[in-house]
């Protein structure tokens, strides 16, 4: 009979308009968005949608009520609660139903086999634990409120004892969070990616050729390298491979990293990445590309390799690490670092550079991805190199914080989507996507080449706060190819579901998401650096030989 008051109790203690709002905002967090989600994530996504929904019907009923406004009394209000929670068992259980059809809308478009089954009780399951977390902290708050609030009321006025109160329990609470839950889970990411980043792969050998970083004629130390260092230094495709592929001789490529432990200052690595590119002949070959990695140190694959075959493996890269950190934390904790080290590399670069003479130095391109691509976006001022300016950048997966690729997009032409805008004339700036778009019509390059490799279905780049209250411009038609016809815009679920897209926008197939395929890099770096002599015929073949391969995942 306890157990059975508790319960009932438990029960009566939730308002029915927070019950109403919380199941509304738990169905609409069921609908599609940019990336399929397992049922796990879909869980954690809908609890807490279905939480702040409770607290927005809360707050919305306090405010009914402040209002003094009439409220269902007896009999009226027990029917209405009976009403309220058998239509919300029927829309929740009809949106679990309809979410397998949702999630394979999604994954059809990508290529991906549909599923046939989305656990809709994983789903439900998942999302009453996290919905129980979170109501059961804001109830605790609540207390904690109330526990300052009343014990201040007997010394000052009550309305001064609940400001006092609240603040109170704000500072707990957030002292709490901030300094327990998010400086420990910090510490304990942090020393996982330093351990992860001085791991040594038994796999990788020691690079032989003294055209390669970590060699034994190399300036930099092959252990200080970090991990993604040396792999980097490690792989793509060799001299031998390239000639055997195009039928004719070939140069090996020139890969030139610095790791973050191999100068104390961003300056001094910056300085030792210069002069390993002065040691291994870099200024000697026809192309060189500055490259800014992921926050870990990651250079993605899929983009060196193609532009190595491209021009022969006459081709110079270097790279800096500024982190080793996930992308998403290092944006968060160290938002500085990248900028700072894709200025320091640029000046050295640059400034050496643009002390050759024109018509025997190598041309100069600009690459990154991700958050690589936004510190990339800023190390080079266009004001400041006009009157030398670098040939071009190809900058894929730009964060959506990113200022050029931002005022760009927003600067676009009537009528060209938000995901494949096109901007003035098109001598500059142009956007691609998996349908190759660069060639477009009576449009001629300037001096300076940029291409941003982008897809419609890549959270990193389309998230947007303003998604909160207004819909996106993606959203509308056209929209993308990757992009189901059954998303729809919600009010603050919306964005919800992006950041949770954010988070797993790397699980995605190659060539949707935030996960860019080898074949789009290779119409990308066509139209930035325009190869010579290559045939279309050579281009089918290469995209052929790319298809075929497993390429490392994003490792951001």
């Amino acid at each position: 009979m306890e157990l059975r008051a508790i319960v009932g109790r438990l029960a009566h203690s939730f308002l029915t308009v927070g019950i109403l709002a919380g199941t509304l905002s738990f169905a609409a967090s069921l609908t599609p968005s940019l990336i399929p989600r397992s049922s796990l994530v879909q869980g954690v996504l809908s609890g807490i949608s279905a939480a702040l929904g409770y607290g927005i019907g809360v707050l919305a009923c306090w405010l009914w009520i402040y209002l003094e406004l009439p409220q269902l009394q007896g009999r009226a209000l027990k029917a209405a609660r009976i009403a309220v929670v058998v239509a919300c068992f029927v829309i929740a259980a009809i949106f679990l139903w309809m979410t397998l059809e949702w999630q394979n809308s999604i994954r059809t478009l990508m290529n991906l086999a549909p599923l046939d089954t989305a656990s809709p009780l994983i789903t439900g399951a998942v999302a009453v634990v996290i919905l129980a977390i979170l109501i059961g902290l804001a109830r605790l708050f609540r207390h904690t409120f109330f526990v300052f609030s009343n014990w201040l009321g007997r010394f000052i006025p009550r309305r001064i004892s609940h400001v006092i109160g609240g603040l109170l329990a704000i500072i707990i609470f957030w002292s709490v969070a901030e300094g327990l839950v998010f400086r420990l889970t910090l510490r304990i990411l942090d020393s996982s990616f330093q351990e992860m980043d001085a791991l040594i792969d038994d796999d990788l050998a020691r690079p032989e050729s003294s055209i390669r970083t970590g060699s034994a004629a190399s300036l930099l130390s092959w252990n200080d390298l970090g991990r993604q260092g040396r792999w980097f230094v490690s792989s793509g495709p060799t001299g031998s491979e390239i000639g055997a592929f195009f039928g004719q001789r070939a140069l090996d490529p020139i890969r030139v990293y610095v790791g973050l432990n191999s100068a104390d200052t961003v300056e001094a690595r910056a300085k030792l990445a210069l002069e390993e590119l002065k040691r291994t002949g870099a200024f000697d070959r026809s192309i060189l590309i500055v490259v800014m990695p992921t926050g870990t140190g990651w250079v993605d694959p899929a983009a060196l390799d193609p532009v190595e075959y491209l021009h022969r493996g006459d081709v110079a890269s270097v790279a800096m690490q500024y982190s080793y950190l996930a992308s998403w934390l290092s944006l968060l904790v160290e938002p500085d670092y990248g900028r700072e080290a894709g200025n320091a590399l640029f000046r050295e670069v640059y400034a050496y550079w643009s002390s050759l003479p024109r018509d025997v130095r190598p041309k100069l391109y600009l690459h990154g991805l991700s958050l690589g691509a936004m510190n990339s976006e800023r190390s080079a001022n266009l004001y400041d190199v006009i009157a030398d300016p670098f040939q071009g950048a190809l900058w894929s997966g730009p964060p959506f914080p990113s200022r050029t690729w931002r005022s760009v997009t927003d600067g676009r032409n009537p009528g060209s989507p938000e995901w494949l805008p096109r901007f003035r004339d098109s001598s500059i700036f142009r956007f691609t996507n998996q349908n190759s778009a660069l060639n477009i019509p009576d449009a001629k390059w300037g001096p300076i080449r940029i291409v941003y490799l982008q897809y419609a279905s890549d959270p990193i780049s389309f998230f947007d706060v303003a998604t909160l209250y207004r819909e996106p411009d993606w959203m509308k038609e056209p929209r993308g190819p990757d992009v189901s016809e059954q998303v729809r815009w919600y009010p603050l679920i919306t964005m919800l579901q992006l950041t949770v897209d954010m988070a797993v926008a790397t699980t995605s197939p190659m060539g949707y998401g935030h996960v860019f395929a080898p074949q789009h890099y290779i119409d990308a770096w066509m139209a930035v650096t325009d190869p010579p002599d290559i045939t279309p015929g050579d281009v089918a073949r290469l995209k052929a030989l790319f298809a075929k391969r497993a390429v490392t995942p994003v490792s951001g």
